[in-house]
């Protein structure tokens, strides 16, 4: 590790993925270099070679090898003896946490290790608070909402991505009615690495790209692409995702056996989904996931592609609905078929609300201002200087 530079601010960045925190925290990290602070960013490497990513943008980078599922709290014993360890040793004054294990484990030891700001970042509730009559979903909603309870009492901001989030956590007395909090319009989107497309030539493209949930509704946008394709067999459906761990994973098997009755196309997990966004015509995401703000919405909008999405947490503050695009109920696959099949018999319709979508996202969306934001939330103004 690094020495600490006498007087030098310094801010720990804490995820359960290295190359989540790269995608999504990059544009803040470079914020507080810039601002002339020490950076350490903490998170599961898997590949060794993202450390060289984190380290070209001066950020110092430690592998923290925590599982991010699972509800073996021997397992996570390893993992918690080694964060503490980092705490430490590097003494941040400020620590920045994302997503559930990092913001539960984090802010808890954190607290104990004496760093004097903790910053909660809650991107979504996910899997542990969507709706599901299941026992495991049960159990892991009520560990999440004990951790959390516990954590973010110790926290002095929770950042948020939409504001439903922020009130079923007070309703549920998970969060206390005084908390200080902070809404932010998602994680930005890069209006220039995604710049918009020409419109393709042909007929109708629709484009589904998301882990491959349950909740992500894939389901409901295979029943959709059936029933469009009933009434206008050129139509393609791309649904882009890789294998996912998660409880409510679809198999592959399942996939596969979608791809052979030719519903769908499924080219599987891209890394740079920029060519997918270019050659569809109306991206897709009919979510009832507890998401925080789909930055996958944000990608395909500022490419210039209408956008179809629920009227849910997360997903609805995405989307100006008739104007950059549609939203229909979730887990209405008959709602959902009805609104692809309008805007596949209307394509200009569509290219319309792609252009809108673009200039919604010039507007709202960039990434460099609501990372300035995010920034102003963590930390790092004078008022610092009264919790040293």
């Amino acid at each position: 590790m690094t020495p600490e530079t006498p007087g030098r601010r310094s801010i720990l960045f804490l995820g359960a993925d290295a190359a989540y925190l790269y995608a999504f925290r990059a544009p803040l990290m470079r914020i507080f270099r810039r601002r002339g602070w020490r950076v350490v960013a903490v998170a599961g490497a898997g590949d060794p070679a993202q450390a060289a990513r984190f380290e070209a943008l001066g950020v110092e980078f430690l592998d923290w090898p925590m599982r991010k599922a699972g509800l073996d709290p021997v397992a996570d014993l390893a993992p918690l003896w080694r964060l503490w360890r980092i705490l430490r040793e590097t003494r941040p004054d400020v620590l920045f946490a994302h997503t559930v294990k990092p913001v539960i484990y984090g802010l808890l030891l954190a607290w104990l290790a004496g760093t004097p700001r903790r910053t909660a970042m809650i991107p979504g509730l996910g899997y542990a608070f969507t709706d599901d009559p299941g026992l495991r979903r049960r159990l892991v909603g009520w560990l999440a909402r004990t951790g959390y309870r516990l954590a973010l009492a110790r926290a002095q901001m929770v950042i948020f991505q939409n504001r439903d989030d922020l009130e079923v956590l007070r309703r549920a007395g998970v969060l206390a009615p005084d908390a200080p909090t902070g809404v932010v319009d998602g994680s930005g989107v890069d209006t220039g690495a995604f710049a918009p497309a020409p419109w393709p030539e042909g007929p109708p493209v629709f484009l589904m790209l998301a882990r491959l949930l349950r909740d992500k509704g894939v389901h409901e946008f295979v029943e959709a692409a059936r029933m469009v394709r009933r009434a206008n067999p050129q139509a393609r459906f791309v649904l882009a995702g890789g294998a996912d761990a998660n409880p409510a994973a679809v198999p592959p098997a399942q996939v596969a056996a979608w791809v052979a009755e030719g519903v769908i196309e499924a080219p599987g997990h891209v890394g740079d989904p920029r060519h997918l966004f270019a050659d569809c015509h109306v991206f897709v995401l009919p979510s009832y996931y507890r998401e925080g703000c789909p930055r996958v919405n944000l990608e395909a909008m500022a490419m210039g592609r209408a956008v179809v999405t629920t009227d849910w947490v997360g997903c609805r503050e995405t989307v100006i609905d008739g104007e950059t695009g549609l939203l229909v109920p979730p887990r209405d696959p008959a709602a959902l078929g009805q609104a692809l099949l309008a805007l596949a018999d209307d394509l200009p319709r569509a290219r319309a609300m792609g252009e809108a979508g673009r200039r919604y996202c010039e507007e709202r969306f960039e990434l460099e201002a609501v990372a300035a934001t995010t920034a102003g939330f963590i930390g790092g103004d004078p008022r610092l200087d009264e919790m040293r």
